[in-house]
């Protein structure tokens, strides 16, 4: 899905339609090992994740940041997103579900651009933000 969303039609406090990952499996941490060539046993490996301490293998943290730009993404389109920043708070599991909400947090002009800055969370099933981060993205 992506669309154009006019500057003028966009206000602060505008919330994207959240995107909702139920039951994250270890083949979602497989399939994007594959896809972007990380490979840590972390991720895939339960002899090894829970030798160290963990309880289980957990998602790649990219994996979830990626999941929240397709968020941006898909609300302003493909090619508006400038910049794009996270912090990852919490590991995600296998089994967990992730809720990515994006919100306008302002608007401005600069250098003949209107850019829409973003505030961007993700939480776990329990609540627990596992990523927050921000966004700006370019609109017409």
């Amino acid at each position: 899905m992506s669309q154009t969303i006019a500057y003028d039609a966009i206000q602060v406090g505008d919330e994207a339609p959240p995107l909702v990952v139920e039951n994250l499996s270890r083949t979602n941490f497989v399939r994007y090992a594959g896809a972007s060539g990380d490979f840590n046993p972390m991720h895939h490996d339960e002899t090894i994740a829970t030798q160290v301490g963990n309880p289980s293998v957990f998602g790649h943290g990219m994996l979830t940041a990626g999941l929240m730009a397709r968020v941006v993404k898909d609300w302003f389109g493909p090619e508006a997103m400038r910049t794009f920043q996270v912090r990852f708070a919490k590991q995600v599991w296998p089994g967990d579900t992730i809720t990515f909400a994006a919100k306008v947090a302002g608007k401005r002009e600069e250098d003949g651009a209107n850019l829409v800055d973003v505030e961007c969370t993700a939480t776990n099933q329990d609540g627990v933000e596992v990523l927050t981060g921000t966004a700006t993205a370019v609109c017409a």
